[in-house]
């Protein structure tokens, strides 16, 4: 009997590559995201008899209810989370920082983490077999920031306090919470860093990608650990990206 993971954001990029390598190893991997034609678009390169598509907009506590019941109705119980969708603005200094932009990213990397989160939780306490694994997306950024990104960087730092709050929380239920945090991992986000990025020392220095088959292999790794084990956090990044040590 196939597990059954959710990935939010899962119609391209990080989620995609972890949805596919889930489905390829056992899992039904249920995709959620806004747009229902990239969802089902990714659901045909997964492959439709492992895979299925919910559209959801992660901010929208109506949305992300319907979504868990619609899970709990088609599966009986939900074994993985990866609460992975995200956004993000352009680079400026906080003083140009628009109040909206800051919201805008708070509203999706840390409210819709939490609500996607919150849901999971709850399901994974009262099904039967009782418990399940939380992996939230985190970043490089929930640690160290890149110039020019205060809403970002709030946004995961708060991330990191959250994944400690569900591993806690989740205790005793048997729900197990980590983090997995990533750096240059190729997608359309990172396609401009081959150009060059701005530097701590403000400079423009273009910095290496990792192939995303590795974050996808690292999610498994995490998702395959029986309850009675977790990776609390993990980073995976491109070798030599300015990390270690940036600043």
């Amino acid at each position: 009997m196939s597990k059954i993971a959710l990935i939010t954001g899962g119609g391209s990029g990080i989620g995609l590559a972890c949805a596919k390598t889930l489905a390829q190893n056992g899992y039904h991997t249920i995709l959620t995201g806004r747009r229902e034609a990239a969802l089902m678009d990714a659901c045909k390169i997964i492959g439709e008899q492992n895979s299925s598509a919910i559209a959801c907009d992660v901010t929208s506590a109506e949305d992300v209810d319907a979504l868990y019941n619609k899970i709990e109705k088609d599966h009986g119980r939900l074994d993985v989370l990866f609460n992975n969708a995200g956004n993000n603005v352009n680079a400026a200094p906080i003083g140009d920082v628009p109040v909206e932009d800051f919201i805008k990213v708070i509203n999706v990397n840390l409210i819709g983490a939490f609500i996607i989160a919150r849901g999971a939780f709850n399901l994974m306490r009262k099904q039967d077999p009782q418990g399940g694994r939380i992996i939230n997306n985190g970043s490089i950024s929930a640690s160290l920031p890149r110039p020019g990104s205060a809403p970002y960087t709030s946004s995961k730092h708060a991330i990191t306090g959250l994944t400690r709050s569900i591993s806690l929380d989740g205790r005793p239920y048997n729900i197990a919470c980590g983090q997995i945090d990533i750096g240059n991992a190729a997608s359309d986000m990172t396609a401009k860093m081959s150009g060059g990025v701005p530097q701590a020392d403000l400079s423009i220095k273009p910095e290496p990608v990792m192939d995303v088959q590795h974050v996808a292999d690292s999610v498994l790794h995490m998702s395959n650990l029986p309850l009675s084990a977790n990776v609390q956090f993990m980073t995976v990044m491109a070798t030599t990206m300015p990390f270690i040590g940036r600043g």
